[in-house]
């Protein structure tokens, strides 16, 4: 009887973790262009899997086509968050081949880089609509947040009814002014951060797990 009764609770222990395994949620990382996306991306992923997502650059529109890293487990207080990062290419309005010849490109290169920009600006507007579980929207507290992209893409996420955590970058930088982002989207919560230099990661992942886990 004991062995019967062993054996039925170890099915019933793994039927239980087939059927309540779900799969990762996708977590696009969105926000304006050079606001240290594909850094946190990279930051994350390095910190749980030990791989880089994408290059980045100072140059705008580094991120030209959304990278995604698969099953990154975050563990917080014993439990572990799995999740997909889904690093999105800066969105804004408009794209102009000139801005890149200020950073030394033969204009070739730069009209090349702009068109595909524009694209990649299409792209994570298809993956926002259609295959993100969530949002972590990257601001640069250093300059002002509230354009008119990114009361946007804020509307579309509140209206894909998406939970959405607000990140307040590049804290480590004098014009940082993380109370600015909150005066800008006050009905989300603004957590600041430096991805450059890993400040304030740990609430980060906690905010992470809280949100989408």
């Amino acid at each position: 009887m004991g062995l019967f009764t062993d054996l039925k609770d170890s099915i019933s222990r793994v039927t239980d973790k087939l059927f309540s395994a779900q799969e990762p949620k996708r977590i696009g990382i969105y926000g304006p262009p050079n606001a240290g996306k594909t850094t946190l991306a990279n930051r994350i992923a390095r910190d749980w899997t030990g791989d880089a997502i994408g290059p980045e650059s100072h140059i705008p529109h580094e991120t030209r086509r959304a990278r995604r890293k698969e099953n990154v487990e975050i563990e917080r207080d014993g439990k572990t968050v799995s999740i997909d990062i889904v690093d999105t290419p800066g969105v804004t309005t408009k794209v102009d081949y000139e801005e890149f010849l200020d950073h030394d490109m033969e204009k070739d290169d730069a009209v090349r880089r702009s068109r595909e920009a524009t694209e990649g600006v299409a792209e994570a507007m298809h993956w926002l609509r259609e295959d993100v579980d969530g949002v972590i929207y990257v601001l640069d507290s250093t300059t002002d947040p509230f354009t008119q992209v990114n009361t946007m893409l804020i509307g579309i996420i509140e209206s894909q009814d998406l939970p959405v955590l607000i990140l307040a970058n590049k804290t480590d930088l004098e014009d940082s002014s993380v109370q600015r982002i909150r005066n800008a989207f006050p009905q989300h919560e603004t957590i600041p951060l430096s991805a450059l230099e890993g400040e304030n990661m740990d609430e980060v992942y906690d905010k992470i797990a809280e949100y989408f886990g």
